[in-house]
């Protein structure tokens, strides 16, 4: 079975994109974006399924998009804030390196600029909810991550170079 070298989890703002692109290309691999996915999938915005159909539906679509890629890719995978929500997510995710990126309240609200742009943090209160989306995601975050790395106060590279020197021997840092 194909697996992922690595698979990123974190909330909004944790920068699971930026540095899942940079990770991707130091390990000389490729990179893979569920949400994408999702998006390719359907030829909808994200925002667009939550407003039409809800969440319950949009979460559905992100655990298949999960469990596809999982399956299919071979390099590095970052997961929606969301995906790790699910139970058969969580399952899945037991057999691959996973790896936490951690935000504070304070930065990941500044990286994220609490925009409507991110469905679940649309609202009266962004910030507000934020703080609950990051009380309520964390225990299932740590649960299923091998690794944690706190973003808050390094640079795209140093959380790289943090995630490359914890790599398991059976997940190769490139050549």
């Amino acid at each position: 079975m194909m697996a992922p070298r690595v698979v990123l989890i974190g909330p909004p703002g944790a920068g699971k994109t930026t540095v899942g692109q940079l990770l991707a290309e130091q390990l000389r691999v490729s990179f893979r974006d569920t949400d994408e996915d999702v998006e390719r999938t359907t030829g909808r915005r994200i925002a667009d399924i939550f407003t039409t159909d809800g969440e319950a539906v949009f979460r559905k679509l992100e655990e298949e998009a999960v469990a596809v890629a999982l399956q299919e890719h071979q390099g590095v995978l970052a997961l929606g804030g969301g995906a790790v929500l699910s139970e058969r997510t969580r399952r899945v995710l037991a057999d691959h390196f996973v790896v936490f990126l951690s935000v504070g309240l304070a930065e990941g609200a500044k990286r994220v600029g609490l925009s409507t742009a991110r469905p679940l943090l649309a609202g009266v209160n962004p910030r507000a909810t934020y703080r609950t989306l990051l009380e309520q995601r964390l225990p299932v975050y740590r649960e299923a991550a091998s690794v944690e790395v706190a973003t808050d106060h390094l640079t795209a590279q140093e959380v790289v170079d943090r995630i490359t020197a914890e790599l398991p021997p059976t997940v190769p840092a490139g050549s």
